[in-house]
């Protein structure tokens, strides 16, 4: 049993445990229930312009990112796209795509689906399932949730391969999906990264955070 089924299970014993569990389970039903109108209302308001996600029953406006940020998310996306497309291996988003959970919404700075899930999607969808593969780049402002819920979520939803790339420190940490739960498998700032989820693709380090080692990549991945 993974440590998140684990703390559910014993905070069901806990509710279970208490004279007023019926009374209190009536209240997150009820609670529930308000916060799927305001996600509701959410999908009807946001925009294109926007960056947004809806998270625990509340709406995060996310800030313009910083150039650190936005070169870093483009030239890893650059390799990641380039590799699958070469190799018909699904469909890979940035930024702006919005990722559909259970209880909340996410925009992933990259997120990544195999053909199995690609191959179903249209050109005018807008909400997306659970992908294989997730990074998030590091930001003052996001951090918490990209290591608290978002790393939570994700695992729930089986999410098979997740990084998360500090931009300042350029380095990126590879968690692995085992038994529920993320697993560190790797945390570099040089030599190669492989992914276990979209295989074969293998990449310096370097060249998500270098534009000469990102263009020397790529040529390599196109050749």
């Amino acid at each position: 049993m993974s440590m998140t089924n684990r703390l559910t299970e014993a905070l069901k014993q806990q509710i279970l445990a208490l004279p007023s569990a019926p009374q209190l389970l009536e209240e997150v039903y009820a609670a529930l229930a308000e916060e799927a109108k305001r996600r509701q209302l959410f999908y009807e308001q946001v925009t294109e312009e926007s960056k947004a996600e809806f998270i625990n029953g509340e709406v995060i406006l996310h800030s313009p990112a910083m150039k650190r940020h936005v070169e870093v998310t483009s030239q890893l996306f650059q390799l990641l796209n380039a590799y699958v497309l070469k190799h018909t291996m699904g469909f890979v988003g940035i930024e702006k795509l919005m990722i559909r959970l259970t209880r909340n919404d996410y925009e992933p700075d990259i997120c990544y689906f195999a053909t199995e899930q690609a191959t179903h999607f249209s050109p005018e969808q807008m909400l997306f399932p659970a992908p294989d593969f997730v990074v998030e780049v590091l930001s003052k402002s996001t951090e918490k949730r990209d290591r608290g819920i978002k790393w939570q979520d994700y695992a729930a939803h089986g999410v098979g391969e997740y990084w998360i790339i500090d931009p300042e420190g350029q380095t990126v940490e590879q968690y692995l999906l085992r038994d529920g739960n993320y697993n560190l498998h790797r945390k570099v700032a040089d030599g190669e990264l492989n992914s276990q989820v979209v295989r074969g693709f293998t990449i310096p380090v370097r060249a998500i955070f270098e534009a000469s080692a990102n263009i020397q990549a790529l040529a390599q991945i196109l050749a």
